[in-house]
Parts: C-alpha cells; structure tokens; sequence
C-alpha cells in the first residue's frame, strides 16, 4: 500500500461490511479485500462501523458498540495487515478510536459538527469526512479545514461525496460535484459509491432500501469524473446482512468492478498501466 492513506496520484478504495459482525464474516471480507488490493494501485482500505447511530428506525440493528467493536476492528487490522477505518459519532469517541483505527470517518450527518471534526483532528489519524446530503459541495471547505487546524501533525484528510437528497426518500449525485469540492478544500474526493444508490426510508419496516444496480454505472462515471478514491460497501450475502443490505455489492462481484474501476482511472488519467 502506498505511505499515503489517501494519494492523488494513486487509484484507492475502501472497502468492507457496513457493520462489524461476528470474525468469520468480518475476516471473509478482509481477506478477499487483501487479495483485491494487489489489482488496486494505491491499495485498499477495510471499513466497517461499531454502531449505526443515525437509523432512522429505532429498532434498527446498530453493531456491537465501541468497545467490542474495536477489538474485532483491531483483530482485522493484526491478522490480515489492512489499515482499517471507522465512524464516530460525537468528540470522546475519537482519542479511544484512535488507538486502533488508522482512519477516522465523519458521517454525512455530522459533516458540520465542529466538536467532533476537531476532536477527530487532534488524533493526528487520517480522516474522512462525507458530505452532507443537504450540502453543496463547496460546503465541505469549512469542515476539512476544521480538521486541518486541530491536527497535531500534517495529516491527511479526505472528502466524499455521498449523494444529494431529491425528493422523497431518492438521492441524487451530480458528477461535478467531485471536482467543486476537490477544488473548495483541496482534499482528495473520494466517490460513496454506495450509499448514492441508498433510498432512505424506503425499505422493509422503515429502514433503507437501495438500487444495487446502479452501483457500477455511478461507479464508473465518477471516476472518469476526477474521483480519486472509492468507497465501496460489500458483503457475501448483501440480502440478508443486517444493514444496508439492498446498497451493498455481493462480495463475489467487487473483483470485476474494481477492475473496471481501475482501468477508468488509467484513462481518465492520462496514465499507462503497468502490466
């Protein structure tokens, strides 16, 4: 993997379960992702989340909690050598995240909440922060900054566009979004190609549906768009995970996309791939 967790001059994904679960599934998914990562020139990156704080359904399944949470993070993180990523939620969560995870993700939900941006900041770990569904893409430039002047080193961070809200319950993503914001923060632009496929509130019983098929599509166009990174939910068996299971892609089918992915990125680039 390359010194940098988010390089611009390198193709890079993240990748993983939306939620932690039980080590045979997580390992599954982490080990695949391993043997992925040699296809992908700036490496892969293993993402899951200890607890889904914002459901909209309040019995919604939210993970194990942070403290089991990050212990099977951590036994993903020794066992197969991947740098790991995961959300927080509010500023004490950070210092103790970051003794495990080498990345800090800020949900869309609280892309403005300065506390915990700078909370996030001061661990010197890299961090990731998603656009809000309701913001405009130079909306993000307050929030890296955040980030940047709490940081106690020079430290990385990154910006993702996850999709705009349209209507009720559908999002939308406007490609040029992805060069607006790399543009207002000067951040790497990372493409959710994922959660842009999620219908809020659409589901079964109040949680949140999802057009799988659209993944590839968007996937594809914003990377010839100027996104430098992906971030990709996966899952061996995406219809009976317990979340987000209708946005995430089968586990079986990220090899091909990823290739894909990575040939968009040589062309859009102007880059000759090493063979």
């Amino acid at each position: 993997m390359s010194a940098l967790l988010f390089p611009r001059d390198k193709f890079f994904v993240i990748a993983g379960p939306c939620v932690l679960e039980d080590d045979r599934l997580n390992l599954k998914v982490a080990d695949a992702l391993v043997r992925l990562a040699e296809r992908v020139p700036g490496g892969i990156i293993f993402k899951a989340s200890f607890d889904k704080a914002n459901r909209s359904n309040a019995g919604a399944h939210r993970g194990p909690g942070m403290v089991e949470g990050l212990t099977t993070l951590s036994r993903v993180r020794e066992k197969t050598g991947l740098c790991v990523l995961t959300d927080v939620h509010d500023a004490g969560q950070c210092g103790v995240v970051a003794e495990v995870a080498d990345v800090l993700q800020i949900p869309a939900f609280l892309c403005r909440q300065t506390d915990l941006l700078v909370a996030a900041g001061k661990t010197g770990k890299a961090v990731n922060v998603k656009k809000g569904q309701w913001l405009h893409p130079e909306g993000m430039k307050g929030a890296a900054e955040k980030v940047r002047r709490a940081q106690r080193k020079p430290a990385e961070v990154a910006v993702t566009e996850r999709g705009s809200f349209f209507g009720y319950g559908d999002l939308v993503v406007d490609m040029r979004a992805l060069s607006r914001m790399g543009a207002a923060t000067g951040c790497p632009v990372i493409f959710d190609a994922t959660h842009s496929v999620q219908q809020p509130g659409k589901g079964d019983g109040g949680s949140s549906g999802g057009v799988r098929e659209m993944i590839k599509p968007l996937t594809l166009a914003a990377i010839a768009a100027g996104a430098n990174g992906l971030f990709l939910e996966t899952h061996p068996d995406p219809d009976n995970a317990p979340s987000d299971g209708p946005n995430m892609i089968p586990l079986k089918q990220l090899g091909a996309l990823l290739d894909r992915a990575v040939d968009v990125w040589y062309a859009a680039n102007d880059k000759r791939r090493k063979r």
